[in-house]
């Protein structure tokens, strides 16, 4: 088996330790693995008996020398000087970051979904915001049997999605500090219906990067996506309700048969004895869970679903090592 000399950037962030771990899992062909971080205060450090390295614009051409594959979760900032200068050295950069996910030069990918893109890239493929990723996988099915017109989509997510410091503050509000930093309120017992920065038509940058990503994934510029986006008092996984009208009916058996064949998808749904995907369920597993599947019965051609996947897997970093594999595939 060919094996090939890997990267990881930003591995101490939650999404990089999940990329760590990942690899180990899925048994990656990794012939030398490079850990990066670009925080002021490394140097050169462990990391569950690995050496991490200080990475700095200066020395970033000299790392990234023979590593052929870029796993990258340092935030979009970070991205935007060292992805370039990876591509520089021969290096595919997936990056996780929103940084490039809306460049019309970089593939935006889910492999269950749009696999083909990978070959379309130019150094660098992007990974979906991990509210997007969720949704698409449990839609895909839907839309190959009828073209989606309309998605109306609430989100529940997690403190996982906004790192590290907001899962220690979630804990640490739990055990009676109530202290706010990481969000705008307390997170514990509350719910708060904004994510990321407001944008000029008063939605936020998250919900118009459902919009856009959607529209980019699927090739379909026409489909309609409205978005609200909400964080949750739960450590990891997210949740969405999702309402979708397409132009041809289906009904809730076709797509329970259409769910259950879906790669990537695991269906819960059985209502009457309370089985439905909770982010417990979900937590710590690769496949994005549907249930409450049922026809709208205010429209013609509606069906509800409930999503919940693992935010920091498929909605990062195994969606990212999926694309790797698929990359080295080809």
């Amino acid at each position: 088996m060919t094996k090939y000399n890997v990267a990881i950037v930003g591995v101490r962030g939650a999404v990089g330790q999940e990329m760590l771990q990942i690899l180990k899992e899925r048994n990656f062909p990794v012939d030398q693995l490079r850990l990066f971080s670009t925080s002021l205060d490394v140097d050169e450090k462990e990391i569950d008996g690995l050496l991490y390295e200080k990475l700095t614009e200066e020395n970033a051409l000299e790392k990234f020398k023979g590593v052929q594959i870029g796993l990258f979760s340092p935030g979009a900032a970070v991205s935007k000087i060292f992805a370039p200068l990876a591509v520089q050295q021969g290096c595919v950069v997936i990056d996780n970051t929103s940084q490039f996910r809306m460049d019309k030069d970089v593939p935006l990918v889910i492999p269950e979904v749009n696999p083909e893109d990978i070959k379309k890239h130019k150094g660098i493929i992007a990974n979906p915001n991990c509210s997007t990723i969720q949704m698409i996988v449990a839609l895909k099915p839907l839309y190959d049997f009828s073209r989606i017109k309309r998605i109306v989509v609430s989100t529940y997510q997690s403190v996982s999605g906004a790192g590290g410091a907001a899962i220690k503050e979630l804990e640490n509000q739990e055990k009676g500090d109530l202290t706010v930093n990481a969000f705008p309120y307390q997170i514990f017992r509350n719910m708060i219906p904004q994510i990321d920065v407001p944008q000029p038509n008063l939605y936020t940058k998250e919900e118009m990067k459902m919009v856009q990503e959607t529209q980019k994934i699927l090739h379909d510029e026409k489909i309609g996506v409205s978005a609200t986006c909400v964080r949750v008092p739960v450590l990891r996984a997210h949740s969405e309700s999702v309402n979708i009208e397409t132009a041809l009916k289906i009904t809730r058996e076709e797509a329970l048969e259409l769910l259950s064949q879906a790669p990537g998808v695991t269906v819960i749904d059985d209502l009457n004895n309370n089985k439905y995907p909770c982010p417990l369920d979900a937590t710590g597993k690769d496949d994005t869970y549907v249930g409450r599947i049922r026809e709208d019965e205010s429209i013609t051609n509606g069906l509800n679903l409930w999503i919940v996947s693992d935010n920091l897997r498929k909605g990062a970093a195994l969606n990212a090592i999926q694309i790797a594999e698929k990359l080295i595939e080809d």
